[in-house]
């Protein structure tokens, strides 16, 4: 299993990539190899505003459609269109071109309840 330890983590299997004030989110490769060939990916808009813990979006792939929730809250500020014509790229590579969206953190506390690259494994392992 494939875990940056440049990342967070939240128990819903998303990935948090800090960059100043702005979080890129995607999925964890151990999310995209239970889900199976993910076949569409559905995202909010530039604007939205996405709370934690909630959903934001959803993927689904052969097997199933799975809810995608929010790690941090704040404001969509850019969403990855290539994700509409390359769905699969979430199972190629979750962690460089398969970021689903980009968002400005509301409350930068919140990144406080996301788990490091070794308590997300030990999470999965369970």
């Amino acid at each position: 299993m494939n875990l940056p330890t440049n990342l967070k983590y939240s128990k819903e299997h998303e990935w948090v990539r800090l960059e100043g004030k702005k979080a890129y989110i995607g999925i964890t490769d151990f999310a995209q190899s239970e889900l199976g060939d993910i076949v569409f990916v559905e995202l909010p808009s530039v604007g939205d505003e996405i709370k934690q813990d909630e959903p934001f979006g959803s993927v689904e792939s052969v097997k199933t459609v799975s809810e995608l929730y929010a790690p941090v809250s704040g404001k969509v500020v850019e969403v990855n269109g290539d994700l509409e014509d390359s769905p699969e790229l979430v199972n190629e590579s979750p962690y460089e071109k398969a970021w689903m969206i980009v968002v400005e953190i509301a409350d930068e506390s919140e990144i406080g309840k996301l788990m490091d690259a070794s308590a997300y494994e030990e999470m999965v392992k369970e």
